[in-house]
């Protein structure tokens, strides 16, 4: 593991690491995703305050438990990542509180799961992992998954769904309009904010270029 990646917490990141993922081909939800998301969080944290300590745990932790996207289960991932993070964290002799703190951290991430969060670093680690669905990350990410989801890249009858719904399971550019573009509006920290913003801009220009390119603009 590259110890720079989780700096300043490397040793309990290390310590975490071996729980934290699940056997799985998502590349989208992998070793380098933490580590972004890591990143993120100690970013926003810098600005806003917070637990470092609950923060590494919850971003650690967070993607447990592997759920597919177009599982039936998916809304319940980020409950049942809590759960495991919690089982996880008591046998390493955390006090209850902060065990917690990383479970509601890690159940209100989610978009899916739609849970408030209540404290700063559920809105911390809230913000910092929806960062990583925006900007050229997001863009990139996307697409992957799409890939690995079987789906068109966009529905060449009707790229815009002017005549139809949006349906994100098989064109992989309705899910820009489904999810993408209104993250945005819904992060919890002023930093979080600001960032997210910046991402949003360049999902809106990809988009424009896109489009452009498939001859729709």
């Amino acid at each position: 593991m590259n110890n720079l990646a989780f700096s300043p917490l490397a040793p309990l990141a290390a310590q975490l690491l071996p729980h934290a993922l699940e056997p799985s081909e998502d590349g989208a939800h992998d070793l380098s995703h933490l580590q972004r998301v890591w990143h993120n969080a100690r970013t926003l944290q810098a600005e806003e305050s917070g637990d470092l300590r609950v923060l590494l745990a919850a971003v650690m932790l967070h993607d447990c438990v592997a759920v597919e996207k177009n599982s039936p289960m998916r809304a319940q991932a980020s409950r049942l990542a809590a759960a495991k993070a919690a089982t996880v964290l008591t046998t390493l002799d955390w006090p209850q509180a902060e065990i917690d703190a990383v479970g509601h951290a890690i159940e209100a991430h989610s978009f899916s799961a739609g849970i408030e969060p209540l404290t700063l670093e559920a809105k911390i680690l809230q913000d910092a992992d929806r960062l990583d669905s925006l900007g050229m990350l997001g863009v990139a990410r996307t697409f992957y998954t799409a890939g690995r989801m079987g789906s068109a890249l966009y529905d060449p009858l009707d790229p815009e769904a002017k005549g139809r719904d949006y349906d994100d399971s098989r064109f992989c550019l309705d899910h820009f309009q489904t999810k993408l573009l209104n993250l945005a509006a819904g992060f919890r920290t002023v930093a979080g904010q600001r960032l997210a913003q910046l991402r949003h801009q360049r999902l809106k220009q990809f988009l424009e270029r896109f489009k452009e390119e498939i001859g729709i603009a």
